[in-house]
């Protein structure tokens, strides 16, 4: 699923695209919302709060958006568009302008609200990582009450909204803490220290096209842990393991190294894991997770 700062990047894109321009074609091919008329209404602004996208009209309404795991908003030329690009069957989403159109592709919520009751769909999100009200303390306090494991509450979007699953994994790699750590274990200094340090992650990769927390943009050398069950951790040299957290059914992956992060997941029985993408022939007697 898309983190935080590729959402940012999506609403920077569509808003420098849009913004004070008005729609000559609207489709929002979504269930009761295909006869919904939004043509003559001009784009004000497109902004993200977490890893949602509120695309607010001077008619008062707001297209709310979000990617899940697959979606994603592509920006073409209005001269450039064929009626074999609107076919395109993954489309939920048609937004044309005279110069730049947008295209929702395979996305995982849209609706349309009015603009004063976007709180309705975002109102229980907690402070926005990248956001202009970003409150380092209150998302602290929200994690440290929360009595979760400090993974699963780095996760949830109620505490903070943002963080996904890549973020959290080298977060706490690069803290040397074990994501099935109870927050209330932790100091509150060091709960203060993981969200300073995650809104720093963040903010680095809004300005980047490639997400890297190892300042490597190489493909597969963007990462420390994510992603890299059964390779080599790039500290230690131990292996880089992934298990599941979370309460079931919301249940996510974390990527981890116990050696550099004080031991095996709950339920890890640590038998070997193949790197992700390989094959049983490439690690004889290793199981997939």
């Amino acid at each position: 699923m898309p983190e935080g700062d590729t959402v940012w990047r999506t609403a920077t894109r569509l808003h420098q695209a849009l913004a004070g321009q008005t729609l000559t074609r609207a489709e929002l091919r979504w269930g009761a919302l295909i006869d919904l008329d939004l043509v003559g209404a001009t784009t004000t602004e497109v902004v993200s709060r977490g890893k949602h996208l509120l695309h607010r009209l001077d008619t008062g309404l707001t297209i709310h958006s979000h990617l899940r795991m697959e979606g994603q908003w592509r920006i073409e030329a209005t001269a450039s568009l064929g009626p074999s690009h609107l076919a395109d069957h993954q489309i939920r989403a048609v937004l044309v302008s005279e110069h730049w159109a947008a295209l929702g592709l395979r996305l995982g919520m849209l609706d349309v609200v009015a603009t004063d009751r976007e709180v309705d769909l975002v109102g229980h999100l907690g402070p926005d990582v990248l956001g202009a009200d970003w409150d380092a303390e209150r998302a602290a306090e929200r994690i440290a009450d929360s009595g979760l494991d400090v993974g699963t509450a780095l996760l949830d979007q109620r505490n903070l909204a943002g963080v996904g699953t890549m973020y959290a994994a080298e977060l706490l790699f690069l803290e040397r803490v074990n994501p099935w750590t109870p927050v209330a274990h932790l100091p509150a200094e060091r709960v203060a220290r993981l969200v300073a340090r995650v809104h720093t992650l963040l903010d680095i990769g809004r300005r980047s096209a490639v997400q890297s927390t190892t300042g490597d943009v190489r493909t597969g050398h963007t990462t420390f842990v994510h992603g890299r069950s059964g390779r080599t951790c790039r500290r230690c040299a131990g292996t880089v393991r992934v298990a599941p957290i979370g309460v079931p059914p919301q249940q996510r992956t974390m990527f981890y190294c116990p050696t550099c992060q004080g031991g095996l997941a709950p339920g890890d029985d640590g038998r070997p894991q193949r790197p992700l993408g390989s094959s049983p022939r490439n690690t004889r007697g290793a199981h997939r997770v």
